[in-house]
């Protein structure tokens, strides 16, 4: 998709966003890139996209031409500026506190939760030194009683599994 000077509906951006149509084969849809690996100019340029010093494609695990249209549509249709396609919404999750919370910092969390993400604060999160500190109560003032200077972030999810 090309650059427009007007703003797309969302509707448009759901099909559209992040995508340029190829000039090889001019298909409408995203292409599936199954590939796992791609081919270098030359060996510095691998070791320099291996390294992240520079963007492109080296290995599917890091970045994919298809994953990258969804990040890009993603992005679109949310209003931001980028985002990160992860394998599972526990990944999603990790990735975002362990970006946020260091050790020696905490989280406060509804003891309600998933059974996953439950697990993944009462067991994962403290092998990184990341304390969550849970309560039961479901009124705001509880969880700002927990609140103190090392605490990164408050997680709770809007319906509970399971309620």
């Amino acid at each position: 998709m090309t650059e427009t000077n007007h703003k797309l509906h969302f509707d448009t951006l759901q099909v559209h966003a992040g995508q340029a149509i190829d000039p090889a084969t001019n298909a409408r849809a995203v292409p599936i890139y199954a590939s796992t690996s791609f081919v270098f100019e030359s060996s510095e340029k691998g070791a320099k996209l291996f390294s992240l010093e520079e963007f492109g494609n080296a290995y599917s695990r890091i970045g994919n031409p298809t994953t990258e249209v969804f990040e890009k549509r993603v992005a679109a249709l949310e209003g931001g500026i980028g985002s990160l396609a992860t394998s599972s919404g526990q990944a999603a999750q990790f990735l975002a506190i362990t970006t946020l919370a260091r050790a020696g910092d905490n989280i406060i969390a509804s003891a309600h939760l998933y059974g996953g993400t439950y697990n993944q604060f009462k067991v994962m999160l403290p092998r990184f030194g990341i304390n969550v500190k849970f309560t039961d109560s479901d009124e705001p003032e509880e969880f700002a009683k927990l609140i103190d200077d090392r605490t990164k972030a408050v997680f709770l999810e809007s319906i509970a599994n399971p309620t």
